[in-house]
């Protein structure tokens, strides 16, 4: 076909990140940003920076995205999909505002925004939205010509998400001592947050008990446990279990921690576990430190043998599944009858955020969405 690889009508797309620190100087200062109108004092976050410090005050997701910006162009190019890639943060420069500044002046009208984010929720989504919503405000306030603004779909059930990870966890498992390796467990693991946010997670329709948030989660886990399953030959037990609490101790969040699952696996006589990060796109700070360093340590104190598979990163999969995203959604908006490529149970998720998904506690203008006031 000869549009396979047509993106129009857009004409840029903008990878849109969390940030993170890149020197000991910088870690108060991105903390400031993230904590902005909580009203933390400046102690209590040189505290909570500790285990930035631990890694020289440098957070690996920036460099992260570097490698994953370089894999999409590379990408795009060699397929012919001429589609100029950008990349902005919410907490750290290179900040959301000045990029779609610079973009704007480029001459970019139609502009396609990836999260690095696969699932639904506030945080993952609806917060990115209102911060290209503050973004936008601050162009209209400098005089600036405003794009309109679509955002790719939760990606992840699609195949080039959950190919790599099913691939980490096969040679996780494989990495472990022969004795250990049919008998062990697999703990998926992703962000934990309030169960008030997991439950109002998705559209109106699916809050509930956990929300889209634990129910994506969940289906992502099945695909890669059953696709581990037929590699193997082996049926590895395995749970959902949560990672980076960071709320006040009074509010309920989603449970239970890794560590304390290590715990009670180990009690309950598994000889080995892999911990698998499906609820993160690369290997940032909260695989750095609360995998390969907390939970890594209560498994030695344990003497339970771990291992923690590998996270999509830049994988050339993931580059060309974005291009497929891309490409899909352009067709859709050009009226084409679109098939959407997903696995497992759930389908594809919407394209267009409906009013009410994944609410925020105290409303807020959200972009690239139904309830945009952009568009």
């Amino acid at each position: 076909m000869p549009d396979v690889l047509d993106a129009t009508p857009y004409d840029a797309l903008l990878l849109l990140s969390f940030g993170g620190p890149e020197g000991p100087d910088d870690v108060v200062p991105f903390l400031e940003n993230v904590t902005r109108g909580r009203g933390i004092p400046k102690e209590r976050l040189k505290e909570v920076g500790q285990h930035y410090f631990l890694f020289g005050g440098v957070s690996p997701i920036n460099d992260q995205n570097r490698a994953l910006l370089e894999a999409l162009r590379k990408d795009f190019g060699e397929h012919g999909l001429d589609l100029p890639v950008y990349w902005g943060n919410r907490n750290w420069a290179p900040y959301l505002t000045d990029t779609l500044r610079d973009m704007v002046r480029d001459g970019h009208r139609r502009i396609l925004v990836l999260a690095t984010s696969a699932y639904a929720s506030y945080s993952g989504c609806r917060q990115y939205r209102e911060n290209l919503a503050d973004a936008l405000a601050a162009l209209k306030a400098e005089g600036l010509e405003l794009p309109k603004i679509d955002k790719l779909r939760h990606y992840f059930n699609h195949p080039g998400f959950v190919e790599p990870m099913i691939d980490g966890v096969v040679e996780s498992l494989a990495d472990l001592p022969e004795e250990v390796r049919d008998g062990a467990h697999i703990a998926f693991t992703t962000h934990s947050i309030p169960t008030s946010a997991a439950d109002t997670s998705g559209p109106v329709e699916e809050h509930g008990d956990g929300g889209a948030y634990v129910r994506q989660h969940l289906d992502v886990a099945r695909l890669i446990a059953d696709a581990v399953r037929e590699r193997t030959g082996v049926d590895h037990p395995w749970q959902l279990v949560y990672q980076s609490r960071s709320g006040a101790p009074h509010i309920p969040w989603l449970e239970p921690d890794i560590c304390d699952h290590l715990e009670e696996r180990h009690a309950a006589g598994v000889p080995a576990v892999v911990m698998a990060p499906i609820g993160f796109v690369s290997d940032h700070m909260e695989v750095l430190y609360d995998l390969d360093t907390e939970a890594r340590a209560k498994a030695e104190e344990l003497g339970l043998p771990v291992r923690r598979s590998a996270t999509v990163g830049a994988d050339p999969r993931f580059a060309a599944a974005v291009r497929d995203l891309v490409l899909e959604r352009a067709a859709a908006e050009r009226g084409r009858q679109v098939t959407p490529c997903a696995l497992g149970a759930l389908g594809a998720s919407h394209d267009l955020c409906p009013v009410g998904c994944c609410p925020a506690r105290t409303p807020r203008p959200a972009a690239a969405g139904a309830d945009s006031p952009y568009v």
